[in-house]
């Protein structure tokens, strides 16, 4: 292990590995999936004895738990749990694989710096605002989201889902910015730093962002470039600011503005399966990630955030040793 100061994305060349197992990161994320995919069968598995044990019949619980076309309260809080356990996933592999304790994927600190974040909802919400201008002077018909409608009434149902958005929303969302803003771009760091700091940076960045957008499934082109100019904006983020926070601030409050136009005005199925997407949306959302960027980047430069881990006095990087 290196004593000197490591950016965010070259953490894993930190560890007790770092530097003696270039495969390491290739290896871990094979690994992340596969153990990712035995957990979310774990967790289906769970969900669906309780439905069948409930009396629902087989394919009516598996219909339920997967239908997006009609969501409910039920598979959302599916969806939501089965992108959190990503989080334990990474962190395992972090643990048992580099040979870094989990805590060290939240922030070069290491761990979740919540004043930060705090802060960062605050500069998110600045970046938000900053939009309404945008789509005010975009033309008319050029769909950028509609909330002229009726307002939908309230009901038990819309009870529930503010109960799964309010406390498994923020779940999903960091499981999400672990494994591709915290997991991938420590791992792809580390795999192309022997290429050179830019390479290492680029590929820290760029990489997970594609994956990001891809894992979004079939979309439009509109959809596909909103998600990847988000991803490579929190990627960015990561790396500059030395932790999740930023990114994860702004994912966390993307997502709940969402579903709370879904249910106020919409419909939740339509926020899960965006279809209708267009080329004018994209001066909107881009003015809400580069307008975050710039505020977090500087906001985050006069309040001294940290970037690098600090010189250690001793390993404190590295998982203890197990006791044969």
């Amino acid at each position: 292990m290196t004593n000197t100061p490591a950016q965010y994305h070259l953490i894993h060349r930190t560890g007790r590995w770092g530097k003696h197992g270039w495969w390491r990161p290739i290896v871990g994320i094979v690994a992340a999936l596969v153990a990712y995919f035995v957990v979310v069968l774990v967790l289906q598995a769970s969900f669906l004895l309780v439905l069948v044990l409930q009396g629902s019949g087989l394919n009516s619980a598996i219909d339920r738990l997967t239908d997006t076309s009609n969501t409910t309260p039920l598979l959302l809080a599916h969806l939501n749990l089965t992108l959190a356990a990503a989080i334990p996933v990474v962190m395992g592999v972090s643990w048992l694989l580099h040979g870094l304790r989990p805590r060290w994927l939240a922030s070069v600190r290491p761990r979740l710096r919540w004043g930060w974040m705090l802060a960062c909802f605050g500069l998110a919400f600045l970046a938000l605002l900053a939009t309404i201008g945008v789509a005010a002077v975009l033309p008319a018909g050029s769909d950028t989201g509609d909330l002229s409608g009726d307002l939908n009434s309230w009901s038990t149902t819309t009870r529930d889902f503010v109960l799964v958005i309010v406390l498994l929303t923020p779940l999903q969302a960091a499981g999400e910015e672990y494994a591709f803003r915290g997991y991938l771009t420590q791992a792809f760091g580390g795999l192309f730093a022997p290429l050179g700091p830019r390479a290492a940076y680029a590929a820290a960045v760029l990489l997970p962002a594609v994956l990001f957008a891809l894992a979004h499934g079939a979309q439009d082109a509109p959809i596909f470039v909103d998600r990847l100019a988000f991803g490579l904006v929190a990627g960015v983020l990561v790396i500059t600011t030395g932790g999740l926070e930023a990114g994860l601030a702004m994912h966390v409050l993307n997502n709940f503005l969402a579903y709370a136009a879904a249910l106020a005005y919409g419909d939740m199925s339509s926020a899960l399966n965006p279809s209708g997407g267009t080329w004018w949306q994209l001066p909107v959302t881009l003015t809400q990630s580069l307008t975050f960027l710039a505020l977090v980047t500087l906001v985050s430069r006069r309040a001294g955030i940290q970037t690098r881990t600090a010189a250690p006095k001793e390993p404190v990087l590295e998982a203890s040793e197990p006791r044969v």
